[in-house]
């Protein structure tokens, strides 16, 4: 098992590699001139040119790739353009208000969604089971800036309970970060629950038609009991890997959610520095998006090698 975890590792750390050279790239070939966007269209080509050398674009791009990845892994991820700043300084402030706004919505849509789940599996056909199917595809169908915008409609503007703008500081008390993240934790609630409601469902509905589901059946179980107690355990492993997936949405899917309610997190973050053409912060936040991803599909990797006793032997 000690072997499945390691392979599983180096394919996380070679995934990243992988997204490092393509986020790179990609930066690299966007339109324009890094200079000419940051110092203006009126800068002398004399201030471009020491710009540019100050930039380390004199040099080959291989290079200036190799020099970032050997920063990147020393800790250091560069100096923002636009106002000079570390941008290590900057990051990590904006990614604690992007995870404290994922686990935030995470503690409420994990719960909601396996219940429901199971409730809609033990009340399969039922009235339940359709109201929770009809709310579910709803929910998926609608754009999340659409969701967020209804939100802010009908929870901000007509009955003034929460606010429009989620502002959140340093120093801010807790109860006051929770109050004002409640909108947009719930427009992330209702975007991921609704894909965790459904493949929990779907999960437990098909171990239901195993034999020793049928044989718990013939001894006179209960269907609720057979689902609780033989079906869900062995539905564990495509559950924790939606529910996986979910989270990493939760943390790098958040760039529309914050620039709807102007929340100060990673993703604002990115937004900012792909409007003033900041490469350096577009790298950084690229990077660090990639790797809470691939660090959770890691996880959830190990965890199914864990729940599930058969991935662990070769057939």
């Amino acid at each position: 098992m000690a072997k499945l975890i390691l392979n599983r590792f180096f394919l996380g750390v070679l995934t990243l590699f992988a997204v490092s050279v393509l986020i790179f790239v990609c930066t690299e070939i966007l339109p324009g001139d890094v200079a000419s966007a940051v110092l203006g269209q009126g800068a002398t080509p004399e201030a471009l040119a020491v710009f540019r050398k100050e930039l380390g674009y004199d040099i080959p791009s291989y290079m200036r790739y190799w020099n970032w990845l050997v920063g990147v892994l020393h800790g250091d991820l560069g100096i923002a353009l636009t106002n000079k700043r570390v941008i290590v300084d900057e990051v990590l402030p904006r990614l604690g208000n992007t995870m404290f706004l994922a686990g935030y919505a995470a503690l409420i849509a994990i719960p909601v969604a396996v219940g429901l789940g199971v409730f809609s599996a033990i009340n399969e056909g039922k009235i339940s089971d359709k109201l929770a199917n009809i709310l579910s595809l709803i929910a998926i169908s609608f754009p999340e800036f659409f969701i967020a915008y209804l939100l802010i409609i009908f929870l901000s503007v007509n009955v003034d309970w929460f606010p429009s703008l989620s502002t959140v500081f340093k120093g801010m008390p807790f109860s006051e970060r929770v109050y004002q993240t409640t909108l947009p934790a719930i427009t992330l609630t209702l975007l991921v629950a609704a894909h965790m409601l459904r493949m929990t469902r779907s999960s437990v509905l098909s171990v239901m038609s195993t034999p020793y589901i049928e044989m718990a059946f013939l001894k006179g179980a209960k269907r609720g009991r057979v689902i609780t107690r033989h079906a869900l355990p062995n539905a564990a492993a495509p559950i924790i890997t939606v529910i996986a997936l979910n989270l990493a949405y939760l943390v790098v899917g958040v760039v529309v959610i914050e620039a709807v309610f102007v929340y100060p997190g990673l993703g604002q973050l990115m937004v900012d520095a792909v409007s003033k053409r900041d490469v350096p912060v577009i790298q950084a936040c690229g990077l660090v998006f990639a790797m809470v991803f691939v660090l959770l599909n890691t996880v959830a990797d190990i965890l199914v090698i864990l729940v599930n006793p058969r991935l662990r032997h070769k057939r």
